[in-house]
């Protein structure tokens, strides 16, 4: 991948852009409560050639929530495990939107 091929993929919430450090300090949080939430398996950061964990903006947001509920007292493996359903819920829900117009596209008067 050369850099130019790095700077195009800025824009994918996927691509792991973020260092640990950089992750933490963008969060406001420590290193440690990432490694955490990362033993608990609510996210599994990439792994740089030389073994660094590499952050993606989605993996942020995961990370973001479970510090919003654990800074209000929420234990950790609760947290991870409510933002999990969270995401499963909204993903069901996405799911079931695109369902419900391919439905409603293919047979239009019966949503009438």
């Amino acid at each position: 991948m050369t850099a130019d091929d790095s700077f195009d993929r800025l824009d994918d919430d996927d691509y792991p852009a973020y260092t640990m450090g950089r992750a933490a300090e963008m969060l406001g949080t420590t290193q440690g409560f990432l490694r955490a939430i990362g033993e608990a398996r609510l996210i599994t950061p990439l792994r740089s050639e030389g073994g660094h964990r590499r952050y993606s903006r989605y993996q942020l947001r995961i990370a973001a929530r479970a510090r919003e509920l654990v800074d209000h007292g929420t234990p950790i493996e609760a947290a991870c495990r409510i933002v999990i359903l969270e995401d499963q819920l909204e993903e069901a829900q996405r799911i079931n939107a695109e369902h419900r117009r391919a439905a409603e596209s293919a047979n239009p008067t019966a949503a009438a």
